[in-house]
């Protein structure tokens, strides 16, 4: 079905601009009607893929979409029905966008998850195939619920690593800015007053100057410099996947914030098979949603390596064992669960173990960096003093009063 660009307004009289499938003009017409909008003009895109341009469908609009649908589905009101009471209390346009293609999916014969698989870059692989499981089992609601869970769990996830990112960038972003200011500004206006005293300058007053110097002449450089290679990286890394391994792998054993990166990794694998696995998804097909899912190409590889000896015959234990990349707790957990029949149970042990780790673990980092960096920070004051001050004084004693 051609994909049309439209503009219409709301009730309220408000302008809109979206994308939307339609077979023609009276069809797009039609369905911008049932969203509650007034077509003012509409045509066929050249685009074929949807959501290009603006616009995005966030983890929190997932979390209310599955949340509102597992409400619905256990009050046992049709799927149609409840989709189309969330579309409308839906203000992201994008999103609204996504249900009403939901809502003509179903309506022409389409199952749930085969309406949601129309949408990669909304729903993922292994939401599509955890509904999938859920209409073949009967207990959508449960899958739903389940998802509701773990979105909000990998939002709590995400923002403890944003939070672990972004204070050492942000404390450091201020020790770089001040020293920037010393070199390029105060120790300049320093530098004269220090020559014009007539008296041999100490090696660490001409560093000072040196440094001071360059910073001044290539100041351009300096601020461009960690640009350029964010950049170079991020490009050799898509063109190259053993520089891309090489970086992932680095994450992982990185001093202080490398242990807490792979708890959190480890902390989502576990979350997301133990998922999956409850949902009834065999194990095999787990392993391989879970690939996509890990964000690290070592232990995206490990799995991968696992899966395939389990296809050849060998136990879940010794597969991941024989890999040697995942710790004795998630060994250990998983051959509980497979002895017992509650992998599932284990896993979310595994998860809830780290994820406890992983918070404290940022708090005890957090404690540590802010008195490092403070003595970065004094030391370069404290150079600088006394590269500035030592031979003012030194010239200040020699005076005879």
């Amino acid at each position: 079905m051609p994909l049309f660009t439209y503009k219409a307004i709301d009730p309220s009289g408000k302008a809109l601009f979206g994308r939307i499938d339609a077979a023609n003009v009276v069809d797009l017409e039609q369905r911008l009607s049932r969203m509650g909008l007034d077509l003012i003009n509409g045509a066929q895109s050249a685009q074929r893929t949807r959501l290009i341009g603006g616009g995005k469908v966030s983890r929190q609009d997932l979390i209310n979409f599955c949340f509102h649908l597992e409400q619905l589905s256990s009050a046992g009101v049709p799927i149609v029905e409840g989709l189309t009471d969330l579309r409308e209390s839906v203000e992201n346009p994008r999103f609204r966008e996504v249900i009403s293609g939901l809502i003509e999916s179903i309506e022409g014969g389409d199952s749930v998850s085969q309406a949601l698989a129309d949408f990669p870059e909304v729903f993922s692989r292994v939401f599509v195939s955890l509904v999938r499981s859920g209409e073949q089992t009967g207990r959508l609601s449960e899958v739903l619920r389940s998802l509701t869970e773990s979105l909000k769990w990998e939002d709590e996830l995400a923002a403890q690593t944003k939070k672990l990112m972004m204070y050492p960038a942000f404390v450091g972003s201020i020790v770089v800015l001040v020293t920037f200011f010393l070199m390029t500004y105060l120790v300049p206006q320093m530098t004269g007053f220090l020559r014009n005293m007539g008296q041999a300058i100490p090696l660490q007053t001409q560093i000072l100057i040196v440094v001071s110097n360059f910073f001044v002449t290539y100041w351009w450089a300096i601020l461009a410099t960690p640009f350029i290679a964010w950049f170079a990286l991020k490009f050799a890394a898509r063109s190259y996947p053993s520089i891309e391994y090489s970086i992932d792998d680095y994450k992982l054993r990185a001093p202080l914030i490398g242990p807490i990166l792979r708890k959190i990794t480890l902390s989502r694998f576990a979350s997301s098979f133990a998922m999956m696995y409850s949902s009834g998804i065999t194990v095999l097909d787990a392993i391989r949603s879970c690939e996509e899912i890990v964000g690290n190409k070592p232990l995206e590889n490990a799995l991968h390596v696992a899966g395939q000896q389990i296809a050849e015959g060998k136990n879940l234990t010794t597969a991941f064992q024989d890999v040697e990349l995942f710790p004795p707790l998630v060994i250990r957990m998983l051959r509980i669960g497979e002895n017992t029949g509650g992998l599932d149970t284990a896993l979310l042990n595994v998860s809830y173990f780290y994820n406890r780790e992983v918070r404290e673990s940022i708090g005890k980092v957090q404690a540590m960096i802010e008195p490092a960096l403070t003595l970065v920070l004094g030391a370069i004051l404290g150079w600088v003093m006394l590269a500035v001050l030592g031979p003012v004084y030194d010239t200040i004693s020699k005076m005879k009063f």
